[in-house]
């Protein structure tokens, strides 16, 4: 990193610090700079002060108001590869690129020998060892690890056909009717020995009211920290 301004380089300098002084009063998160902060407490307030001038749109950052206007009105690609032919809208979609030149994988995982090219991979690789299911198929509610593994499921599970049996008893549609009979027996018929919730006393004789009972603990935040006022899902 080079500049022709003193300014420039010790706010670059503060990115590859790990100090983290400005503390939102919002919560628990730290920032490196008094700029990130800002930010970050505008996406509490819904404060969003940067407006684009041809449209109505209106975003926390610059940042995300100059990507915006590049989608949406100038079609501006201003970072271009070196190596071939490929040119970004964005900066970090342009060095992710590269990576694809040069192999480098900088996010290696601390749990086995996967390594990526970016952040985002790196997140969605991790799943994998931790076992969350964020993506739940709307026809079935079963629950994967991976987007794609879910939109490859929709497709040999459940075909391209439009889901046209409504379960009776939820809003559950499905393409067969032997799917549906699966789904009844599955989640709603009667179950002599009731399941009981790990988080609360909760028990119940159908797996769907059970489903829909967890939902409420998702985002719970039961386990607080000793020595802070943190708490945690995990």
């Amino acid at each position: 990193f080079t500049s022709a301004k003193l300014s420039s380089l010790r706010r670059h300098l503060k990115t590859h610090s790990d100090e983290k002084r400005h503390v939102c009063h919002l919560c628990p998160k730290a920032f490196r700079t008094a700029t990130l902060l800002h930010n970050h407490v505008n996406t509490h307030t819904g404060n969003k002060p940067h407006k684009c001038s041809e449209c109505d749109t209106a975003f926390v950052t610059r940042g995300e108001l100059s990507r915006h206007r590049r989608y949406k009105h100038t079609l501006e690609k201003p970072f271009k590869c070196t190596i071939c032919e490929y040119s970004s809208v964005e900066a970090s979609k342009m060095r992710r690129h590269v990576r694809s030149h040069t192999g480098e994988r900088p996010y290696p995982c601390h749990l086995c020998s996967y390594a990526s090219k970016d952040a985002y991979k790196l997140k969605r690789h991790m799943l994998t060892h931790t076992g969350e299911k964020r993506y739940e198929c709307y026809v079935c509610q079963a629950r994967f690890t991976q987007s794609g593994t879910m939109k490859i499921h929709i497709l040999q599970k459940h075909g391209e056909n439009v889901p046209k049996h409504q379960c009776p008893h939820c809003s559950t549609f499905l393409s067969r009717k032997s799917d549906l009979g699966v789904h009844l027996r599955n989640l709603h018929s009667y179950m002599e020995e009731a399941v009981k919730c790990r988080d609360c006393e909760a028990a119940f004789h159908e797996r769907y009211a059970f489903l829909q009972h967890r939902k409420t603990h998702r985002n719970e935040k039961r386990f607080r920290c000793a020595q802070c006022s943190c708490t945690c899902n995990q």
